[in-house]
């Protein structure tokens, strides 16, 4: 049996049996999700230094040393876990573009919970931009969309993470952009079209 047909519950098995291999496979299907939540959730302050490539190739790295203290069972823990290191990663990017060397402990909270946020945002958007048009199984959706919103306007990106991520209101979200309900709204929706568009057209491509 290949490992792309291996459920869950057995590449974790093998994993937690030695094999390094498979553990790299098992955390390389969750890439672009965690891309996906690292470009919603990367600081402003410091988005022009950090790429979200990098910050989840630091939570591979720690999943991967910290694994054996893994306990969960199911998919569902194992994503909560990396979210968990994923949030101390972005945190400690911070902290270190920011100048601050002390951990801090509230700040890693805060994070994880708009990475959770983030996570239920990338469900809505797998289920809502897959059409009967779209004939892609949800691994392949869940790529095309990772590659498409790093494809969308930094405006558009943001506008998506306040109001689907942050749970802002649209009013909420143009006082903090400094643009009009009218023009965030507008934003809004060319920014879930161009999604929608973006992966579509990436299917046709192939």
């Amino acid at each position: 049996m290949s490992q792309e047909n291996l459920h869950f519950e057995e590449m974790l098995e093998r994993a937690r049996s030695g094999d390094t291999g498979t553990l790299g496979e098992l955390l390389d299907n969750y890439r672009n999700y965690l891309l996906f939540l690292a470009r919603l959730q990367i600081d402003p302050r410091i988005c022009g230094k950090l790429d979200a490539s990098d910050i989840v190739q630091e939570t591979f790295l720690e999943a991967y040393q910290a694994f054996p203290k893994f306990r969960g069972t199911s998919e569902a823990s194992f994503l909560a876990w990396l979210r968990q290191i994923l949030a101390s990663t972005l945190a400690t990017s911070v902290r270190y573009y920011l100048g601050t060397k002390q951990r801090d402990v509230r700040l890693e909270r805060e994070i994880y919970v708009k990475v959770d946020q983030s996570s239920m945002f990338w469900n809505q958007l797998v289920s809502n931009i897959s059409t009967p048009s779209l004939k892609v199984s949800r691994q392949e959706m869940e790529t095309q969309l990772a590659t498409a919103m790093g494809q969308l306007p930094d405006h558009y990106r943001m506008v998506l993470r306040l109001r689907h991520s942050e749970n802002l209101s649209f009013q909420e979200i143009a006082d903090q952009m400094g643009r009009t309900v009218d023009s965030v709204q507008k934003i809004w929706v060319r920014a879930l079209a161009q999604l929608r568009d973006l992966v579509k057209m990436d299917e046709d491509t192939e």
